[in-house]
């Protein structure tokens, strides 16, 4: 018999991105159509690359005068130098023309920095992905103004595989989710449409949240799913089933046997002399409209499944195909009749 646990979910993508200029100018060109799958590094709008162009011919232009100024002052300071071995120059002044080289020298380290500013805000003019996924609605058109502080960004992409279910379960199930999930076979889980009947794809556990909400007494979760054919949309509801558990030689029971009343939960056992013993029992978990026998009956026992709101303890039934017909029905006693299918309780080996 598996033991499943059931919860309300909420598809959460892995990453959601709003992307943004990294400069401010104006929008050329939108690359990409709404709702495109997009991947990472792929260009998807062009801010005017002009300005940006212009500031890296001048970095160049600077770097290129700077360089002969540099490599002119080092020829001084090579002259300077061979006068002063002559002793026919001031060591002063050949320590200033050294000084001169060290600051020209510094002057173009700064010039090639100034260059690959240059260059990469001009590649910034290219706004990439920085994800793959689906990218959404575009909240610009060409020839707006952009900035770094826009709110609202260019795009919205959504990473779509894989895709992660978040989900609450309450807290006495850690321990034994916790089990299970630490064994190394991780745990199973299904995601189900709205209605529970459809199981749109199946995924594996991936993890708790670091502490319990005291205010419901539950934890959060997380499921991870491979969303290859899409069958699961961002904030979409989906219903959670995770298989924790599978109880091995289980005595199960048709649903419809169980009944429940002042005894508690209770099944109506048939005797050899075709009449009726109420038994109260404990039940477990239930699938595929079986339930799970813990105590009370054992495999092989006979129980009522259908007619049994007439029955009480001691009373007389008479089966389908017994002769003399079927009985009135209803209540009896034990000189009464009262008709019924019947079901024998099977010990179930899973797995």
């Amino acid at each position: 018999m598996p033991v499943y646990v059931t919860a309300l979910g909420t598809v959460q993508p892995l990453v959601t991105a709003t992307v943004r200029t990294q400069l401010a100018g104006t929008l050329f060109k939108l690359l990409f159509t709404e709702g495109q799958i997009v991947r990472q590094g792929q260009v998807l709008a062009q801010i005017d690359p002009r300005p940006y162009q212009l500031a890296l011919a001048q970095a160049k232009a600077n770097l290129a005068r700077d360089t002969a100024q540099l490599a002119a002052a080092q020829v001084d300071l090579n002259r300077y130098e061979t006068l002063l071995k002559q002793d026919s120059i001031a060591s002063q002044q050949v320590d200033t023309q050294r000084a001169t080289v060290r600051q020209l020298t510094g002057t173009v380290a700064a010039d090639r920095a100034a260059i690959g500013t240059a260059e990469l805000n001009l590649n910034y003019t290219a706004v990439k992905s920085p994800i793959t996924g689906r990218v959404g609605i575009r909240q610009v058109d060409i020839g707006n103004y952009l900035t770094p502080s826009d709110t609202n960004g260019i795009v919205v992409v959504t990473q779509l595989d894989p895709i992660d279910v978040g989900f609450a379960l309450p807290q006495a199930q850690l321990s034994d989710i916790g089990h299970a999930a630490g064994s190394g076979a991780g745990l199973p889980v299904q995601a189900l449409d709205q209605n529970n009947n459809k199981v749109l794809v199946t995924g594996r556990f991936l993890t708790f949240d670091n502490q319990v909400d005291t205010t419901t007494g539950t934890v959060k979760a997380k499921a991870r799913f491979d969303n290859k054919g899409n069958a699961l949309f961002p904030s979409q509801f989906v219903n959670v089933s995770m298989l924790v558990n599978t109880l091995h030689n289980a005595v199960t029971v048709p649903v419809t046997a169980v009944r429940h009343g002042a005894p508690g939960d209770f099944v109506f056992v048939l005797q050899k002399d075709r009449t009726v013993k109420l038994v109260p029992v404990k039940i477990g978990p239930s699938a595929n409209g079986q339930v799970a026998i813990l105590s009370g009956i054992a495999a092989g026992t006979t129980v009522v499944t259908e007619g049994a709101d007439g029955l009480e303890d001691g009373s007389t039934v008479r089966l389908p195909g017994d002769k003399g017909g079927p009985g009135a029905g209803g209540r009896g006693g034990k000189g009464g009749g009262g008709q019924g299918r019947h079901h024998r309780g099977q010990g179930n080996s899973a797995g």
